[in-house]
């Protein structure tokens, strides 16, 4: 299948607002999805952005029923590993269900360890969730490793109310 995969720019917020609430609905959490366009415009297109996207993006001839020519995505941010140092995390990876098995999530997921080694990067770090057998599958065919199962690390979270309270002196 013919696409393209290109770093993502202020004009793709509209669809890639559009695809989180797609992955969201998929992962059956659509009602956590607080970020808005406005938000992603700010958030990855300002002078200090806290993210980074890249886009995947098929020919006007292969566009959806609803007339979508960008049918996948990806954002990362850099972190960093105090044991190894340089990293990248992947906050989202997603590819339009019709799209699926033909090759874009692979390429975005490439992308994505290009770019990390380009920065210098010494892990590729993401979150799966455990009910997701087909996302769990294909990356382990791609090399990665669970974490929690061989290390024992879980992903842990501090919002709202209790973050407030936490920053608290």
């Amino acid at each position: 299948m013919d696409f393209t995969i290109r770093a993502a720019n202020l004009d793709d917020c509209k669809d890639i607002a559009r695809m989180i609430v797609e992955l969201a609905e998929y992962e059956k959490l659509a009602e956590h999805v607080k970020v808005t366009q406005k938000d992603l415009e700010q958030d990855g297109f300002s002078k200090n952005p806290f993210f980074h996207g890249i886009i995947a993006e098929v020919p006007e001839q292969h566009k959806t029923k609803e007339g979508h020519t960008k049918i996948g995505y990806a954002l990362y941010f850099y972190s960093y590993s105090s044991w190894s140092g340089r990293a990248i995390y992947m906050e989202d990876l997603y590819v339009m269900p019709e799209f699926r098995g033909k090759g874009v999530g692979k390429a975005l997921m490439s992308k994505v360890a290009q770019l990390a080694l380009a920065a210098g990067c010494h892990q590729l770090n993401f979150t799966v969730l455990d009910w997701n057998k087909p996302s769990m599958d294909f990356y382990l065919s791609q090399g990665c490793f669970d974490i929690t199962a061989t290390m024992g690390y879980h992903c842990m979270r501090c919002e709202g109310e209790a973050l407030e309270h936490l920053a608290q002196p």
